[in-house]
């Protein structure tokens, strides 16, 4: 029979980094700019543009401008950050076996990280064909 920690009623530790702490102010400020990114990219793609005009054209003539690159590469990495970090408080909280989740992590890490770049090297290296 395994014991469980009620993690309500746990100690915070006395000693150490400020990591939670930062974290947890990061997925409070980035869940803000998250929803004025996300409310944005609603907006400018499915009410201020016919959905049925939404395709690699289009694309194209707004990435021309460095301005729309930057706010999807902003709304690219925040919100693998965001879900990152939450799935790794997740995974904190539920798995007791220590090597269960060094792997889960490595996996997330690695997952988020190789996304990260393509989704980078995506918007970074676009070429407009026309």
């Amino acid at each position: 029979m395994s014991t469980r920690t009620d993690w309500g009623r746990r100690e915070p530790p006395l000693k150490g980094s400020n990591f939670e702490l930062y974290g947890w102010f990061f997925m409070r400020i980035s869940g803000l700019l998250l929803v004025l990114l996300a409310v944005g990219h609603m907006f400018i793609m499915h009410v201020f543009n016919d959905t049925l005009n939404l395709d690699y054209e289009f694309v194209a003539a707004r990435w021309d401008t460095p301005y729309w690159r930057i706010f999807d590469w902003l709304l690219l990495t925040l919100s693998l950050l965001h879900g990152t970090n939450g799935l790794r408080v997740v995974l904190h909280d539920n798995l007791n076996d220590l090597t269960i989740r060094k792997l889960a992590l490595s996996a997330l890490y690695g997952t988020s990280l190789i996304f990260f770049i393509l989704g980078t090297y995506v918007i970074i290296a676009f070429v407009s064909q026309s």
